[in-house]
């Protein structure tokens, strides 16, 4: 695919994933990566299918607060698609349940978020 046809297609399915997780958090969705990370020279989008993962200090990542999580949502290979920041415990919880009744998988892998 080239380049700018797989951007406008990650910048569509980006905006989609942020337009559902700004419902469930009050506008707080961030875009994120529009096109996924490939180890050849082609370009891809990210992909259309939404999973969730939750990711603290534990997963690796070093966050510059203290207030608990970051929401992401993925495609399949992990890169995130849109993020919240910020997210407490409770708040985790209550939206795990929402993405279990809105038949939203969890993404078990390694997350790729925006550097």
């Amino acid at each position: 695919m080239q380049y700018f046809q797989a951007l406008k297609l990650g910048q569509k399915r980006v905006a989609e994933s942020r337009e559902y997780l700004n419902t469930l958090t009050g506008g707080k969705a961030m875009p994120a990566l529009a096109l996924a990370t490939t180890t050849s020279n082609v370009w891809q989008a990210v992909g259309e299918e939404n999973l969730y993962a939750f990711v603290d200090e534990s997963a690796g990542f070093i966050l510059t607060d203290n207030s608990g999580y970051i929401l992401a949502l993925v495609d399949k290979s992990g890169s995130s698609k849109t993020i919240v920041q910020g997210v407490t415990q409770l708040q985790k919880e209550n939206l795990e349940k929402i993405f279990e009744k809105d038949n939203i998988q969890k993404f078990e892998g390694k997350v790729i978020l925006p550097v």
